[in-house]
């Protein structure tokens, strides 16, 4: 199943220094990467790993193809990480193709949905009235796609998708296995002590090129729809509420939630378990750290952090007792100010 490294070259460019026949079997780390394995030095200030790693061939960039092609074969390229990405891509192309579309006997599609060529739908599959798929669409075992939903051309649903009723996938989305699109938001009437349900009217819209990972929901809108733009990528177990609005090329990493009606701009980052309230706004190019929580709305692009440093348990309840003195200490401290300024005045004072 190995490859020869001037295929790879061949198929996605970059210079090669070195034998063309360098055999490729298998894409590693580079602490772990072995004689016939290739891997990626991807900055200059990782130049020592080239002299440690027992990688058959490496991928570098310019300012380390001297060392590396002193060592053996490499591929020589301006950003080995994206040629990394792409490598991966041709790799799974070459060894793990997906395989011939067919629709399965135990699938259930509704006579009113509309089928592209080349669909793939797998077994228990759920097809309602009205839905539109897309050429090249797969759909996994047990997924369900409700009436009237659209999945664009090259889309794939994994096993256990569901995906609500009037909801849109553009082209080429990856909707990992458990992922639920178009539930109801969490909406709800006070009256009298209990609560009475506001029916969500809006669907959910999700531009091309989105990846949603595993177990992640993302509810339908109260009124306007749910709206995720082009290129966005959202981890596993992720939640984003009703009528939240997410920028083109944005990434969320896993456990994060959105409340409802917040707007996240383009090309944001949320770091891993962060949460961010209730109808804020994230301006373009904002980036939240890990674990934080965003309170209020962020106008400026950035890096933002929240988080409360963890530390021994007595230590942390005595900090916390702290934090909520902080009002009353500012209100004494600018009393204290205020009559150390008076005090001065009245030095001076003849």
């Amino acid at each position: 199943m190995s490859r020869p490294l001037g295929a790879i070259v061949d198929a996605l460019g970059g210079r090669l220094e070195g034998s063309p026949e360098t055999p490729v079997s298998r894409l590693a780390p580079i602490a772990s990467a072995g004689p016939d394995e290739i891997a990626f030095v991807a900055q200059a200030r990782y130049a020592g790993q080239i002299q440690t790693t027992r990688a058959g061939s490496l991928i570098v960039p310019p300012a380390l193809a001297d060392a590396a092609a002193g060592r053996g074969a490499c591929i020589v390229c301006d950003d080995p990480y994206l040629y990394f990405a792409r490598l991966s891509q041709w790799w799974r192309a070459q060894h793990d193709p997906l395989p011939k579309a067919r629709i399965d006997p135990l699938a259930s599609i509704h006579p009113g949905a509309v089928l592209g060529s080349g669909v793939d739908i797998g077994p228990f599959a759920v097809i309602g009235e009205g839905v539109h798929l897309g050429d090249g669409v797969r759909i996994g075992a047990h997924a369900v796609v409700e009436e009237h939903a659209r999945i664009g051309e090259f889309s794939r649903l994994g096993p256990r998708v569901v995906f609500g009723r009037h909801c849109v996938l553009g082209a080429r989305g990856i909707l990992h296995p458990g992922v639920v699109v178009g539930a109801d938001g969490f909406g709800f009437a006070p009256h009298d002590g209990a609560w009475v349900k506001i029916e969500q009217l809006g669907a959910v819209r999700i531009g091309d090129d989105v990846e949603i990972g595993a177990n992640t929901c993302i509810d339908r809108g109260a009124l306007d729809d749910t709206v995720i733009g082009d290129g966005v990528k959202l981890d596993n177990l992720i939640q984003i509420g009703h009528n939240v609005q997410v920028g083109e090329h944005s990434a969320m990493a896993g456990c994060v939630g959105v409340a409802g009606s917040a707007h996240i701009g383009a090309r944001c980052t949320v770091g891993g378990g962060a949460i961010v309230l209730g109808h804020l706004s994230l301006a373009d190019g904002v980036h939240i750290s890990a674990a934080s929580v965003v309170t209020r709305s962020i106008r400026q692009p950035g890096q933002y952090t929240g988080v409360f440093p963890i530390d021994d348990n007595a230590d942390w309840e005595k900090n916390a007792a702290s934090l909520k003195q902080l009002n009353r200490l500012r209100e004494r401290l600018k009393l204290i100010e205020q009559a150390l300024a008076a005090a001065q005045i009245s030095s001076k004072t003849p």
